[in-house]
């Protein structure tokens, strides 16, 4: 354990970075907030995306920014929207609060945030749940990635939550339960002490009482990270690898450029467990392939995380039969529609006033949310 001396002033570089990076927070206009979804405990703020015509029964795609920034910045350097364009899915974004953390990192090592039914995690839970009730997504493709603390995060939510999920991604990210209090976040994000792998692997069968089956892994680094230890992505794949039942050593290698990969595949030749590790990138999320644009923590290495994430999910094309398509879309996309779907709430409007519905006593949008949210067991 770190002297407290130590922690307060790896608190204060932390916080003296992060103001010569502060969070980009005019890069998007076209995220919508995402208003009434639940009692919301760990006081979070929701934006979300639909591409033009999405149909219903789509995939959703929960995207967890970094410390010192927000929903349309990350969204922005990251190209999501960009991808969900071209491919056909939703995105969510929840978003730290500066009253939660003042670096807007989520709160990935507080117990109380990052426990089934508590803080941070039910409030994602619930935004998940409004998302599905609200516009008819489809529940057996809900995905999460998240970059760093965001990353951490999303760990919480594959292990609470692990019903909810079919794949998870980590970016420079650390695994669920390998940290309780701010010293101990510093020491595993610096790749010092921590939980043994079986202990990593009985914190994620504890986190739920769920069976099986289990999110497929994808696990992005940078081999010169030096805010996340590149450790940490090792450590993820063991608390994986034990639910899925695969052994230490991965079934494949490869490497190509900067990018090695390993691969852990099941008896049926199911991909379940990768590591991504790119040669000389520091912390951030690795860019390429004409999406996003880089920026602090967002690095064009010429390889982007967000279309391989993707497509590991099974959610996007290859790059070139997705240019074809994007071409496509381009010549019949129609305008967004100017007045935000009920419950919605657009990031530049007023919030909505009762209307005629909820006057007569009819159940009206919100109450059949909070009616899914109390049936789902996240909500009283």
């Amino acid at each position: 354990m770190r002297k407290i001396s130590d922690t307060i002033a790896r608190l204060a570089a932390l916080q003296a970075r992060h103001a010569a990076h502060p969070a980009d927070l005019g890069a998007s206009d076209h995220l919508r907030t995402l208003a009434d979804f639940g009692t919301n405990p760990g006081g979070l703020g929701a934006k979300f995306y639909f591409p033009n015509g999405l149909s219903k029964g789509a995939p959703v795609v929960v995207v967890l920014h970094g410390c010192t920034q927000n929903a349309a910045g990350y969204d922005h350097h990251s190209g999501w929207s960009q991808l969900a364009d071209e491919a056909g899915f939703a995105l969510l974004f929840p978003e730290q609060q500066r009253g939660n953390n003042p670096n807007l990192c989520f709160n990935w090592f507080q117990p109380g945030d990052t426990k089934r039914g508590s803080g941070e995690a039910l409030s994602i839970r619930q935004m998940i749940e409004t998302m599905v009730v609200t516009h008819g997504l489809d529940r057996r493709r809900i995905f999460i990635t998240g970059l760093s603390a965001g990353g951490a995060m999303a760990a919480a939510m594959l292990a609470t939550y692990p019903e909810v999920f079919a794949g998870g991604a980590f970016i420079a990210g650390l695994p669920y339960g390998s940290a309780a209090t701010i010293p101990e976040a510093f020491d595993r994000m610096r790749g010092h002490g921590g939980p043994s792998e079986q202990d990593l692997q009985r914190a994620l069968r504890d986190a739920s009482d769920h069976q099986g089956p289990w999110p497929r892994i994808s696990i992005w680094h940078g081999a010169a990270d030096h805010t996340v230890s590149p450790s940490n992505a090792e450590a993820i794949a063991g608390q994986w690898r034990g639910v899925h039942r695969l052994e230490k050593a991965p079934t494949r290698r490869e490497a190509a450029g900067l990018h090695a990969k390993q691969v852990w595949r099941n008896g049926a030749g199911e991909a379940l467990i990768e590591i991504n590790m790119i040669a000389g990138m520091g912390h951030g999320t690795p860019l390429g392939s004409g999406l996003g644009a880089p920026g602090p923590y967002m690095i064009d290495v010429g390889i982007s995380s967000t279309r391989e994430i993707a497509q590991f999910w099974g959610i996007a094309a290859t790059e070139e039969s997705a240019s074809r398509r994007s071409r496509q879309q381009v010549a019949s996309r129609r305008p967004l529609p100017q007045s935000p779907a009920p419950g919605i709430e657009n990031a530049k409007t007023k919030p909505p006033q009762p209307t005629a519905i909820h006057q007569l006593g009819q159940p009206g949008l919100k109450k059949i949310i909070e009616n899914a949210l109390r049936a789902a067991g996240l909500m009283r």
